[in-house]
């Protein structure tokens, strides 16, 4: 017999001994060769969440899984989707060459990035052989070229599509071989554990599908029909119309699916298409975002000004979205405060994080390399222009990231405006449920203040430096000195001063009811008694109360202590009371009642 190719490949001739003359088509995908046998002969695209398979069937990706494209003996290719602008609309975000048995991936990623494993690669133009993969990188997409001994693979990657051209006789499998085996080729290596999760949202009301559905047909006018006994327009318009009726048209979209087909085309038929960049207002490709870091949260796409930026990605952006914020909240914790916010957040709105800065022009935000996080922040040693506030039951640290006027010349500016007010306080303290036991000792109780927390410790000592706790088990004498040390812990001691403003006794814990007695009022000692002393601890944010052990006549030796205590700034004139003496007088059981609710602190003595 003789066997040879039609004059346009698609089929096997054969002449048998007797002259017999039979045609076998090769089918789809596949091609003749010279020795007369069927190969696979086609290009397999993937772009944006749409798969056209060598058999020019379509099917669209729905969630952010990894999918196995090809496998065929010696290469694996695989490819991992992620949404971008859109949560119920997955990209191609990567490539992944697997080459079986050497241990060896090759990453081709976003803005042009490739790396062996893990390791960077640094390409260029000029072919460079890894691990018997030919690799280039030109202005627009990146190649990968790998030849077994029965089949070659081509792969074209720019970021949002990859083109697999395959020629030989291998046997292959994956979601280029059949695009409806979806579940089949998921991979759970390079997805995450919730990637399965489909999403819907509202359509965009800004897309006009009649107007993107006549673009997609231009696939079918000319000069596209010079390609079409090359590679069939129909998988390419389905696949442009199922996307940009969804999707907006931005991030070079308007011109994605016409440039898909056209490369396809050369792939196929070694023809290039003239004239079709004029008629559709498409620009020669060119990787925008090339070179163009983005963090896991964030992929390169145009900001309101047409260039190229880090965005969110829809997932991550909805979470501040949803509540109208740039960030995170405030960080408040040892007499600091920070903020984060989202330099692709900042960038959807055109701001440009390297213009902002606190109060202080010399505070700026760092930002952290992996996640594009752009951190602010103050604290007691680096104020960078704080402002210190009172306001009810609150001292307010308070700072403002903002840009100016000044950012730029002239009377126009097209940078926004920003100010983003962000604020720690310390609350005045709540200690009505804080006592000590009638056995003394020491009490501590946490004040949550919004987000800074500080402690305030009161406790009963012998000496002065307080060195030396009461031994309550002992009992306590009469006339015997007792020193009440008030300590703060984690507040900001250069400005802010913890104030006894009254510490009064009675013979019950109800502060307010029965036999009273002032030793503190009005933040002084009680002008009548010689032997109550306040004394400042030296540490900037307690004091030390001294007074004489005493009992009520008439009464049981059990006696109360309440404390009412206030924060207040050292500036400020309350603060630095003016307290006089006057002579003594003697202790009385009488009760002097005031009209007020405070809040106190609870001392029980006695046996």
């Amino acid at each position: 017999n003789t066997v040879a190719c039609n004059s346009n490949s698609s089929s096997v001739v054969t002449c048998d001994a007797s002259a017999a003359f039979s045609v076998s088509p090769c089918g789809p995908g596949r091609r003749c060769q010279g020795n007369g046998q069927c190969v696979v002969y086609s290009t397999c695209t993937v772009t944006g969440p749409t798969v056209i398979d060598f058999n020019g069937h379509v099917s669209s990706v729905q969630d952010r899984c990894a999918y196995t494209l090809m496998s065929a003996a010696g290469l694996q290719l695989l490819a991992t989707f992620q949404e971008r602008r859109r949560k119920d609309v997955s990209f191609l975000e990567r490539v992944i060459l697997r080459l079986d048995g050497s241990g060896v991936d090759i990453h081709l990623g976003q803005g042009g990035n490739v790396q062996l494993n893990h390791t960077t690669l640094r390409l260029n133009s000029s072919a460079q052989l890894i691990h018997g993969v030919e690799l280039s990188k030109d202005k627009s997409r990146v190649t990968a070229k790998v030849t077994f001994s029965n089949y070659s693979t081509s792969i074209l990657f720019d970021g949002t599509t990859a083109q697999i051209h395959v020629k030989g006789p291998g046997s292959l499998q994956g979601l280029c071989v059949n695009s409806s085996s979806l579940s089949e080729v998921r991979l759970s290596e390079f997805s995450s554990s919730s990637c399965e999760t489909q999403y819907s949202e509202p359509a965009d009301g800004r897309i006009d599908c009649t107007m993107m559905t006549a673009r997609c047909n231009l696939l079918k006018e000319a000069p596209f029909t010079s390609c079409h006994s090359h590679v069939d327009p129909e998988p390419h318009v389905t696949a442009c119309t199922s996307v940009l009726c969804l999707y907006p048209a931005g991030d070079g979209l308007r011109c994605q699916f016409l440039e898909v087909y056209a490369q396809a085309c050369s792939l196929h038929s070694n023809h290039t298409l003239e004239g079709w960049r004029s008629k559709a207002s498409c620009s020669p490709p060119q990787d925008l975002c090339q070179d163009t870091s983005c963090s896991a949260h964030e992929f390169c796409g145009e900001d309101m000004s047409g260039r190229p930026r880090c965005l969110c990605r829809a997932g991550f952006a909805s979470k501040y979205r949803t509540r109208g914020a740039l960030g995170d909240p405030t960080v408040c914790r040892e007499n600091s405060a920070s903020v984060s916010l989202a330099a692709c957040l900042l960038a959807e709105k055109g701001i440009n994080h390297s213009v902002l800065h606190l109060n202080d022009h010399t505070c700026t935000g760092q930002m952290d390399e992996k996640t594009h996080m752009v951190t602010f922040g103050f604290n007691t040693s680096k104020p960078c222009g704080t402002v210190i506030s009172v306001a009810k039951n609150k001292i307010i640290y308070s700072n403002t990231i903002k840009t100016d006027n000044s950012s730029t010349s002239g009377p126009i500016s097209r940078q926004s405006l920003v100010n983003v007010n962000f604020s720690c306080f310390y609350s005045q303290p709540d200690v009505k449920s804080m006592s000590f036991k009638v056995k003394g000792g020491t009490v501590m109780q946490q004040i949550i203040s919004g987000s800074w927390n500080y402690s305030l410790s009161m406790s009963m000592c012998a000496d002065l430096a307080c060195t030396q706790p009461i031994d309550f088990s002992k009992g306590v004498q009469l006339d015997q000195t007792i020193y009440m040390s008030i300590e703060t812990d984690g507040l900001d001691g250069n400005l802010i001063n913890m104030k006894t403003e009254s510490c009064w006794a009675t013979n019950n814990e109800n502060g307010n009811g029965g036999l009273r007695y002032d030793l503190v009022k009005n933040g002084c000692s009680n002008p009548q008694d010689s032997t109550v002393m306040i004394i400042p601890n030296g540490k900037g944010t307690g004091s030390i109360l001294v007074f004489r052990m005493f009992q009520f006549r008439g009464n049981n030796n059990k006696i109360f202590l309440h404390c009412k205590m206030k924060l207040c700034l050292k500036s400020s004139p309350s603060c630095q009371q003016t307290c006089q003496r006057r002579g003594r007088k003697k202790r009385s059981v009488r009760p002097d009642y005031e009209d007020e609710n405070p809040a106190f602190v609870t001392v029980a003595l006695g046996p």
